[in-house]
């Protein structure tokens, strides 16, 4: 029996031979595939959920600052006289053909980013280190928040009603001195 304890842990401690990523993630975040936790079952993506939902974020990001940058060069170009005679196509679409056009592209631009940054064996390894990270922090539950908001409201409605009295009060002191 202490045998099987002891190469439970070493199993656990190393990754084995042709062992996946997601079996190593699982691992490093405790995630065992023998136990099976009520708890667990909206959780069945564990960690990777985060790394999937900040390569989606990036695309999206990616794909609007894309479009946008390609609008508005295809937007100066057809301003642009000389641009106008060597490239005449440039004035074919109108501006709002222009920004529907220039955010399929962007779109495109993104998709591509993300599937080539996605396909980096370094970069998908440090985002799932991050959500290995992420998985171990203790999130403070509803009313620990709500508490904290609470606070932060109060605090802030004292501060301000503070700084206002102390305005009014030296606005009169001023006018008291300078007789305005």
């Amino acid at each position: 029996m202490a045998t099987e304890d002891n190469d439970h842990n070493e199993r656990d401690s190393e990754p084995e031979m042709g062992e996946s990523e997601d079996e190593q993630l699982r691992a490093a975040s405790g995630e065992d595939g023998d136990e099976v936790d009520a708890d667990a079952a909206p959780a069945h993506l564990g960690a990777t959920k985060y790394v999937h939902a900040a390569f989606f974020a990036g695309g999206i990001l990616v794909a609007f600052l894309s479009g946008k940058v390609l609008a508005a060069a295809w937007n100066r170009l057809a301003e642009w006289p000389m641009a106008v005679r060597t490239v005449p196509q440039l004035l074919r679409y109108g501006e709002d053909e222009r920004a529907t056009i220039t955010m399929v592209a962007g779109a495109v631009i993104g998709l591509i980013a993300v599937i080539q940054t996605y396909r980096k064996a370094r970069v998908r390894q440090f985002a799932d280190e991050v959500a290995v990270e992420l998985s171990k922090v203790t999130w403070p539950d509803k009313e620990t928040v709500t508490n904290g908001t609470i606070i932060v409201v109060v605090a802030t409605a004292v501060a301000t009603v503070y700084i206002a009295l102390l305005d009014r009060f030296w606005a009169f002191v001023t006018a008291l001195i300078y007789g305005a």
